[in-house]
């Protein structure tokens, strides 16, 4: 299904997924606004955009009064640090973000009788007892834990969404995004893609967090792109994974990516993270069934294309911060 859209709002446009989506509503004749406070992202992600017809860069707090932005018929709420090192440095700025950015957003959709598609994650389901995941499956979350600022706040902001759609006849749509990986992640986010290639790319040790047997199913970001493209133009609720089924273990993704490089790094092993998912595995049969969705972009080509674009000759891969060097995470992306 496909609606063309005149003028989106994207928040968290600057960030990794929040980027690419820019750009692919762009290049369908939607005028967009990217919205951005860059805490956990930077300009540089959409200055290819910058000169091009019908977009628009906001610095502005989406946990602040939105301020009069015109019409709009589609709002994409991706706002909220999202890797684990981020949201742990940001833990106030997170659930902020899950919590009033989200209500900020949908009044402003609301007020624009616009489509709201909210990017919440797999990370709802906490370290699953249920394999794979479905969207009936309520979770298995520690709500105090380290990682409970971003679980929590992304669970919070599907039961505002929903709230407003049941009480004000709000148009939402909620997808929960999966691990997703590609071109402009940044190497110091503490993800286990852009952390592995970086470091295989600078021969210096692989760095997998507890035995590795702990699996990841990886969504390439144009494909993860498509869904959200896919629900906005959809009238379904939601939720709905957006995710690739192909689960990999995090020792297997490690030698594929050395593997592809050439790279001559030994793998170490650190400590595990609290409360690190176990098994991560999307069942996608809903986006398939209801959008047409499912991704087409193979971990191969995926891979290569982002190793390419990371191993490009004016790009910097050898600033690893402490945090990642420390602790190996993975998370899926929302912004």
């Amino acid at each position: 299904m496909s609606t063309k859209f005149h003028r989106a709002l994207v928040t968290g446009g600057c960030g990794f997924v929040g980027s690419h989506l820019c750009e692919q509503l762009l290049a369908a004749g939607t005028a967009v606004v990217a919205l951005d406070n860059f805490a956990t992202s930077a300009p540089d992600n959409v200055s290819q955009l910058l000169d091009r017809p019908g977009f628009e860069l906001m610095r502005h707090d989406i946990t602040e009064p939105l301020p009069t932005m015109g019409a709009f018929d589609v709002v994409f709420h991706l706002a909220s640090a999202a890797s684990p090192p981020d949201y742990l440095r940001l833990p106030i700025e997170t659930l902020r973000a899950g919590s009033v950015g989200t209500a900020n957003a949908l009044e402003l959709a609301e007020r624009n009788r616009a489509r709201f598609v909210l990017a919440s994650t797999s990370e709802v389901y906490g370290d699953p007892a249920v394999h794979p995941q479905t969207e009936q499956y309520w979770g298995h979350v520690n709500p105090i834990g380290p990682r409970s600022v971003y679980d929590e706040a992304k669970r919070y902001a599907e039961a505002l969404t929903m709230a407003l759609r049941r009480e004000r006849n709000v148009d939402t749509g909620i997808a929960r995004i999966f691990n997703t990986y590609g071109p402009r992640m940044r190497t110091d986010d503490g993800r286990m893609v852009p952390t592995f290639i970086a470091q295989a790319l600078s021969n210096t040790p692989l760095t997998i967090a507890g035995t590795g047997e702990q699996t990841r199913s990886l969504c390439y970001v144009e494909d993860t792109v498509r869904g959200l493209l896919a629900l906005a133009s959809a009238d379904h609720p939601g939720p709905i994974n957006i995710g690739n089924p192909h689960e990999v273990s995090v020792c297997s993704l490690a030698e594929e990516i050395r593997a592809a490089i050439g790279s001559k790094s030994p793998v170490t092993y650190i400590d595990g993270a609290i409360d690190d998912p176990q098994r991560r595995c999307p069942d996608i049969s809903l986006a398939e069934r209801e959008l047409g969705w499912r991704p087409v972009v193979g971990r191969a080509e995926g891979l290569r294309r982002t190793i390419d674009w990371f191993a490009a000759p004016d790009r910097d891969n050898t600033a690893l911060t402490s945090v990642v060097a420390a602790r190996l995470f993975d998370d899926d992306v929302a912004g």
